[in-house]
């Protein structure tokens, strides 16, 4: 009977390894570059009747540099282009905080999708660099970006087909100035604000806006037990996970999972990018 007892006990070793195994494989081979296209629908107050129907993509924290691989970024861009988005926005951490912007980003983002419409995007707080302060690292990701047509907002205004982009520069940076954004905005036109680290909707002063907020930063976790929430997030308010979230004063934020990784690894939490329907809020 003790051979029997031990020939289970291996197998059964042998299956708990070989699970193991595989698991990892699939957190770190799979799953980091198993891209999730997002369809939802985006209702925005006061929208001009011509962009009922049009389509806004959202796309974040590609984290382009020595961490995530060159032809999974240019892949995930073909497929933004496929899907023919009437804009298109980023919020922030185009490169890795160590990546060298003399060699492969300027490749990279040279092919940045773009918006038949328009393009915009914010800095995140890899963009500048390590520990979220190099000026110079920040200028050279909204220098490439501008070449690549991707208009890089800096708590700024615009307005693109009657729909105005608000787009507020990295919380972790200390660039963030939401007083110097809303006074440019027309209340009763319709809007997206653009934030990369969601904590900053927490931070006094949104009372004056009512929309939507795009934000990146999370990741979703890139790791989140089933069932459970990520055991680790970079925000202070851990509510802020991924997704749809409904904030006061009507205001709405949608969190992506991102793109790109710190490190290579993620499981239930496929990277994402989110392409929404613009409709007439009711």
């Amino acid at each position: 009977m003790n051979w029997r007892r031990h020939l289970t006990k291996r197998r059964f070793l042998t299956s708990a390894v070989m699970g193991a195994a595989t698991i990892g494989l699939y957190t770190w081979r799979v799953e980091p570059t198993w891209l999730e296209i997002t369809r939802r629908t985006m209702p925005v107050r006061n929208l001009p009747q011509e962009l009922v129907g049009a389509s806004i993509l959202h796309a974040s924290d590609l984290h382009i540099g020595p961490r995530v691989d060159d032809s999974y970024l240019l892949r995930v861009f073909g497929i933004i282009r496929d899907l023919s988005p009437d804009i298109v926005v980023y919020t922030g951490d185009f490169i890795n905080s160590d990546t060298d912007l003399s060699k492969n980003a300027p490749s990279i983002m040279s092919k940045l999708a773009r918006g038949s419409l328009g393009t915009f995007g914010i800095l995140g707080n890899h963009d500048y660099g390590r520990g979220w302060r190099n000026e110079d690292a920040a200028d050279g990701v909204v220098s490439l970006a501008g070449d690549a047509g991707v208009r890089i907002l800096r708590n700024e205004c615009v307005k693109v087909a009657g729909l105005q982009v608000l787009g507020l520069d990295d919380l972790w940076a200390g660039r963030y100035r939401l007083d110097d954004v809303l006074p440019q905005l027309e209340p009763d036109s319709a809007s997206i604000a653009l934030v990369h680290n969601p904590d900053a909707v927490d931070s006094a002063g949104w009372e004056p806006y009512s929309g939507w907020i795009l934000a990146g930063h999370t990741h979703g976790g890139q790791c989140r037990p089933p069932f459970l929430p990520p055991p680790i997030l970079p925000v202070r308010n851990r509510r802020y996970t991924s997704g749809e979230f409904d904030l006061a004063g009507g205001r709405r934020m949608y969190i992506s999972r991102g793109i790109g990784h710190l490190t290579r690894v993620r499981f239930n939490v496929r990277p994402e990018i989110t392409l929404f329907q613009l409709t007439r809020e009711t």
